[in-house]
This record gives structure tokens, C-alpha cells and sequence, in this order.
């Protein structure tokens, strides 16, 4: 029997909206962060691009699970079109090429694709042509290529647990969860890149999300300063700097008599002194505005929405840090990635959003509006902590004034934070990320003593009563032929709870932010007098 089609409009179609809201978000996003005078339309579109097949990297999770739910009815049996095994794998064989092919792509703008639209606005010049440019770019995005291979190679020869005692307590728990453990060298090969992309996206997770998780709601919550008080305090900072100029120069009747030092202070304070007259006239700029006098309306909802982001804050840590703990008592190991057959400590929002399946398309949003949470905390976390490499800090991510290769650099990290967001899905939702709402129908006794019970799906169940959703079959099957990624998840999850509270402390001792957030910096004394002659 074919698969109807309800079930894939369901399936699909809001998946095609997720699709073009994702593309006007992101080009909102970029166009808002993008610098007002130093862009170019080929890094624009390339950072919207792979800013979109980021975002849609995840939007393809709820699609999956929306699949192996229904396929089944609510007393554990499956569906009349669902009943063949073939239209099942059928089914899910469309959502498995569905990842491959947005996780490709992924990996060729990592690897390729941003890499060379990076060097190539970093050749840009009056004396250089597009081909020369095009030419240097490609010299230097030579090298990823070659790490690409790399990996590739690694990930298809490396030994992996694949030939094991099939007659172990760990393989009869786990067998279940795969049709065929062998899988092939490209599949090997693909999923140890995503597996050390993924890696590299947690520590991202660590780094920025956990803070962001933090910083987002307070910073709604707490507002911003009062733009008159602000306005006095800037004033009087001018002045004091003012008054110390003017005591240099009576020191130093001549500029020339001046000492190295105290030409250094001079020139230090006027700087300063040109920064805060610039930040002097967007506070009074800021101060007429009729569209931030309208902001203040909405100021409420602002704090509502930063109370629910709270919420949602407490309600991850609770769930992740349960999941943890059920893993570190009932998981399979390290050497199975901390595999966890089944729950067994509730967890409240893999439980509500089970629960919730039962009124299509509720779950559906909940679960899109939590991934969207993640995303948004991520972005909130880059912004607020800058891209860094080891301790120097190479761009800050602020509104019209981030530089075209920030942003193709804040699109790289947010590609690994997403791909890693996954991960995180599945140890936030073990149930529902893997089954959705599937029951099966649990037979026991034999002759005429047999009794029936309705029970959850579980990874010990065979696939003959339960379909597993393609992105756990992903991860677990991978974390369990190289347990080292699987081991390594489950470790930085604890280092993600840590950062969340230190960043949540920081968060709550940190002061309001400026009215003018982002549009003044210590590094933009050019860029300052550029402003006012272009104003």
C-alpha cells in the first residue's frame, strides 16, 4: 500500500513553511547585523544561504518524529498503510536522505563554501580583479578541502566496534535499535565528520548557549537604562575628561615639552572624549525617537516573554540534568556512548511533549518553538560573547556594524552549535526524539493465560513493533560503533549544566545594558568621525 497522501501534506507541508520563514528570518537577521558601509552582496546572500540551511538542519527533526508517530494507531497497533515494512522503510528512507543531504551541504559550506567567500572579501581592493581574487581564494580554501579529506579517510578506515560478541547482554539490549550495524564506508565516513562537527558544536553549546540561556531572558526582564540618566552620566564622563585635558596642557604649556607618557594620556583621553560625544548624540538621538517612545510600550511584553525564556531555561537544565542522571544509573556505558535503552526518571518536557502528540500539530510547534529557543539563546550568546580564537577576540556581532566576514564566521559557528543542537535534542527528549508517541502491544503468558498490555516504545523493542526515528538511529548507532563521541556528549552535557549556572549569576550581578547597546564601541574612534561625515 502506498503512502497516502494526508500523511505526507502532514508531514511535509509545514515543513515547506518552516522553510520560507527560516529564509525571511534569516535574511532579516543578516541584513540587521550587517555593516551599514562595508558589505558586499556575494558575502550577504552567502551568509543568508548558509545561515537557512543551518536553521533547517534541525527543522528537519520534528519531521521525523511526526513520521514514525503516525504511522501507528494509539492502542500500540499500526496503521492499514503502515502495516508493510517496506512502506515504512520507505517512509523513512525519504526523511534519512532528507539529513544527508542538508548535513552535505553543511559540510561542503564548512568546508569549502565559506571558507572561500571568506578569503575572497579579504582580497578585496581597488587594484585586485574578481578573477584574482577568486584565484587567492581558492589557494587558501585548498587547506580545508584537504581537512575534509582528511576526516573522510578517517572516518572510513578507522576501526570501529562493529565486530562484537553477539551473545553479550550489552548487544541483546541494543540490537533491536538496528537493522544492519554494518553499514558502509561513505556512511562511516559522512557520520564521523557530522559526529566531529557535532563535537566541535557542543563546546560551541558550552561556550555561547549556556550563557545565552542566561543572558536572554534576564536582559528582557531587566531592560535598559533610562536614557535621560544615561544621557547626565555621559556628560558629566565628558566633562571629567575634558578637565583632565586641560590640566595636562597647563602642565605642558608647549605640546612639544610634553613627556612620551603624558602625550600617550593625551591622546588616549581624546579619544574617549570623541567616543562619548558620539555616544552623547545617539543618547539625545535616542531620546526623540518616536519608534523607541512606542518600545516602551511594549515593554511589558518584554518582560513577559523574558519570564517564559526563564521558564523554558529551568525547564531544559531540569530535564538535561535528569536525563544525565538516568544515564550515569541506567545507561549501557561509556563504551556504547552512554546508550540509555529506556527512561526510567520522568522527565517533564520529554513527557509533555509525548503527552501533547495526541493533538497534532501542538507537539509539532512546541517542539519548533523549543529548537528555535536554542537557536535564539545561541545567537543571544555569540552577540553578547563576541567570536573569539583562544584569547583574542577577532569580531563582535552588533546591529549595522559587524563586518561581512564576522558574519560569515558567526554563520560557521552557528552551523556547529546547530548540528550539535541535535544532540542535544535527543538527550533532552530521550522518548519522544526516538519514538514519539509509538506504543506496542506487549504479549506475555502463552496458550490460553496470555494477557496483553499497552506499552511505550522502548530501543530493546524490536523494529518490527516500534520504528525508530532516522536521526537517533543516527546518533546512537554511530556513538555505538565509536563510543568515544557518545561518552564525550554525555560529559560536556554536565560541563553545560555547570556553565549555565555560572552563567546565570553573571547574568543577574551584570548591569542594565545601555540604551544604545551595540551602536558604540571602544574600537570605533574612525569609524565615529566616519559616521558624521557620512550623517
Amino acid at each position: 500500500m502506498a503512502i497516502p497522501g494526508s500523511v505526507i501534506a502532514a508531514g511535509w507541508i509545514p515543513f515547506l513553511v518552516v522553510i520560507v520563514l527560516t529564509l525571511l528570518f534569516a535574511g532579516f537577521y543578516i541584513r540587521y547585523f550587517m555593516h551599514k558601509y562595508d558589505s558586499e552582496l556575494s558575502t550577504t546572500l552567502s551568509a543568508i544561504a548558509a545561515l537557512t540551511v543551518t536553521l533547517l538542519t534541525s527543522a528537519l527533526v520534528p519531521v521525523d518524529i511526526f513520521l514514525v508517530s503516525f504511522m501507528k494507531e494509539s492502542d500500540g497497533t499500526f496503521k492499514e498503510w503502515a502495516n508493510s515494512s517496506s512502506v515504512r522503510s520507505e517512509t523513512e528512507n525519504s526523511v534519512l536522505i532528507g539529513y544527508y543531504v542538508l548535513y552535505g551541504i553543511v559540510a561542503f559550506c564548512l568546508f569549502l563554501y565559506l571558507p572561500f567567500m571568506y578569503f575572497f572579501y579579504e582580497e578585496k581592493d581597488e587594484e585586485t580583479n574578481c578573477k584574482s581574487r577568486c584565484c587567492t581564494a581558492l589557494k587558501y580554501s585548498i587547506v580545508t578541502v584537504l581537512i575534509a579529506a582528511t576526516f573522510l579517510l578517517i572516518g572510513a578506515f578507522v576501526p570501529t566496534k562493529s565486530n562484537i560478541n553477539s551473545n553479550s547482554t550489552d548487544w541483546k539490549k541494543i540490537e533491536a535499535l538496528f537493522s544492519d550495524m554494518a553499514s558502509n564506508g561513505i556512511e562511516d565516513s559522512l557520520s564521523f565528520v557530522i559526529s566531529v562537527f557535532s563535537l566541535i558544536g557542543m563546546l560551541g553549546i558550552v561556550s555561547y548557549t549556556a550563557y545565552g540561556m542566561s543572558a536572554l531572558p534576564m536582559d528582557l526582564v531587566k531592560g535598559t537604562r533610562n536614557v535621560k540618566t544615561e544621557k547626565l552620566e555621559t556628560v558629566r564622563e565628558r566633562e571629567q575628561r575634558t578637565q583632565q585635558r586641560e590640566a595636562i596642557r597647563k602642565k605642558y604649556s608647549n605640546r612639544a615639552n610634553m613627556s612620551s607618557r603624558a602625550r600617550r594620556v593625551d591622546e588616549n583621553l581624546a579619544e574617549e572624549e570623541r567616543l562619548i560625544g558620539k555616544r552623547a548624540r545617539l543618547l539625545e538621538n535616542s531620546e526623540k525617537s518616536w519608534l523607541r517612545k512606542c518600545f516602551l510600550l511594549l515593554r511589558p511584553f518584554e518582560i513577559i516573554f523574558g519570564v517564559v525564556f526563564f521558564l523554558m531555561a529551568i525547564l531544559v537544565f531540569v530535564s538535561l540534568l535528569l536525563t544525565n542522571i538516568d544515564k550515569t544509573m541506567h545507561s549501557l556505558g561509556y563504551l556504547s556512548g552512554y546508550a540509555l535503552p529506556e527512561r526510567h526518571l520522568p522527565n517533564p518536557v520529554d513527557i509533555v511533549l509525548v503527552f501533547s502528540q495526541q493533538a497534532f500539530p501542538v507537539d509539532y510547534v512546541m517542539m519548533v518553538a523549543i529548537i528555535a529557543y536554542f537557536v535564539l539563546c545561541s545567537m543571544s550568546g555569540i552577540r553578547n560573547i563576541g567570536i573569539w580564537f583562544l584569547w583574542i577576540k577577532m569580531y563582535k556581532i552588533r546591529p549595522r556594524r559587524t563586518s561581512p566576514q564576522g558574519l560569515l564566521m558567526f554563520c560557521m559557528i552557528l552551523m556547529f552549535i546547530v548540528l550539535a543542537i541535535n544532540i542535544v535534542l535527543y538527550e533532552l527528549t530521550p522518548q519522544y526524539s526516538s519514538f514519539g508517541s509509538q506504543h506496542y502491544v506487549n504479549v506475555t503468558g502463552f496458550g490460553n493465560s496470555t494477557s496483553t498490555v499497552i506499552k511505550q516504545c522502548t530501543t530493546e523493542v524490536s523494529e518490527d513493533y516500534c520504528v525508530i526515528t532516522r536521526m537517533t538511529l543516527l546518533l546512537v548507532r554511530f556513538f555505538f560503533k565509536m563510543w568515544f563521541f557518545g561518552a564525550a556528549y554525555y560529559w560536556l552535557t554536565w560541563v553545560f549544566l555547570g556553565t549555565f549556572l555560572i552563567g546565570f549569576i553573571v547574568a543577574v550581578i551584570k548591569k542594565k545594558r545601555s540604551a544604545i547597546s551595540g551602536e558604540v564601541d571602544e574600537d570605533d574612534f574612525e569609524e565615529s568621525d566616519d559616521d558624521m561625515l557620512r550623517g
